[in-house]
């Protein structure tokens, strides 16, 4: 991890922004690297940075990589403890026709009318790719797979998904299922940092089931020894061969999705050359130790006049690795902040970007002491003051 020395170029300002949505908008690609992919993202999460992108907002069909949205709604029904691992869902004649054994698709072959655990409803979806385990799983949660999928489709409002509309569990073709790959990398975000004890599912290379089928993880990535963890394979005619993958090294993770590709042979070998390059073009520098403080906010109607800003723990940026560590960066955040202010609420964003990368690092900031209410008398001197110059003083 680089020092803070090495940011020769830092420049803090307090910036008014009334409209933050755009805060993450479309974000260049980077020079000399492209892909044979129709549509790309590869992003840190842990540094919440677009490394890469093409045509990611685009509505793209998802195939079989919209069953992590049905495996959220499991995980999140799991954590609530609604249901347990150990429950049993029995298998409906639905479920069984549209995909199971008669349909010829992906599925774990769950028997018609048999009771099958939970836990292994999960492995036959999360290896496997079952589409009888998605419906078996959907049904046996919500009664009917279209009231699961309403559960889907509000959750991933819930969670942020833009361009997301889920219209069954399985991701088989359906006129109105969409999403686009910047949804699928949220998704596969939430998973990783919502659902830490269900995760190490996709990482499972192998399921036994019924004593009578083994079954081996579709997600190539898993077998190379390249850090690769999950997440899911896709594939239709109308879509191409897609891939979610999420690898750790160090403690660096990054999240690649790709669709639009011509076999599986250029799935794993473009989806394995993009994660490569992630890792060796990119890395962290400190910026800011834990509790250092970055700069200072402006408060109406507080004791004192101004916030002290700190990071969650130390900052860290996502940077080239050609840095000279020249950054520039500025604090938005609407402002003034109003009294009374909690040591630990969210206050403003520090916005980071090197001269080398058109990637931005986004950064929560957060109120480093409390700041109590002042009286009549100063809130009305501060009213004048933001009246006569402005607040940013």
């Amino acid at each position: 991890m680089r020092s803070a020395a090495l940011c020769a170029v830092l420049v803090l300002g307090a910036v008014a922004l009334a409209d933050h949505a755009q805060a993450q908008s479309k974000k260049k690609t980077p020079e000399g690297f492209q892909t044979k992919a129709q549509n790309a993202i590869l992003m840190d999460p842990g540094a919440d940075l677009v490394l890469f992108e093409k045509e990611a907002d685009a509505q793209i069909v998802p195939a079989s990589m919209s069953k992590l949205m049905t495996l959220a709604v499991v995980f999140r029904e799991l954590k609530a403890g609604r249901i347990k691992l150990d429950d049993s869902f029995v298998v409906s004649e639905y479920a069984w026709r549209t995909g199971g054994a008669p349909s010829g698709t992906a599925a774990m072959f769950a028997p018609l009318g048999d009771p099958i655990l939970i836990s292994d409803l999960l492995q036959g979806v999360a290896v496997q790719s079952a589409n009888d385990g998605s419906i078996i799983l959907a049904e046996g949660i919500a009664g009917t797979e279209e009231a699961f999928v309403k559960m889907m489709n509000d959750y991933g409002k819930e969670i942020g998904l833009t361009q997301s509309h889920f219209v069954n569990s399985n991701g088989l073709p359906a006129e109105g299922h969409v999403m686009s790959v910047r949804d699928l990398a949220v998704l596969s975000k939430h998973l990783v940092e919502t659902y830490p004890e269900y995760y190490p599912y996709f990482a499972q290379k192998e399921f036994r089931y019924r004593d009578r089928f083994t079954f081996r993880n579709r997600n190539p990535l898993v077998w190379a020894d390249i850090g690769v963890d999950g997440l899911k394979t896709g594939f239709l005619k109308e879509s191409g061969y897609g891939l979610v993958s999420s690898a750790k090294r160090g403690d660096q993770r990054l999240i690649l999705v790709v669709t639009g590709l011509q076999n599986k042979n250029e799935r794993e070998s473009e989806s394995r050359r993009m994660l490569e390059w992630g890792f060796k073009s990119f890395k962290p520098f400190r910026l800011f130790d834990e509790g250092q403080k970055v700069s200072d906010a402006l408060v109406w109607g507080g004791e004192k006049h101004y916030v002290p800003l700190v990071g969650d723990g130390e900052i860290d940026l996502l940077l080239p690795t050609s840095a000279t560590g020249a950054v520039s960066a500025e604090i938005i955040y609407n402002g003034p902040i109003k009294a009374p202010i909690r040591k630990g609420d969210q206050i403003a964003t520090l916005r980071v970007s090197a001269a080398e990368s058109s990637a931005t690092n986004e950064i929560p900031l957060y109120a480093g002491e409390n700041i109590a209410s002042s009286n009549f008398a100063m809130r009305g001197i501060d009213s004048l003051l933001v009246l006569a110059f402005g607040w940013l003083l």
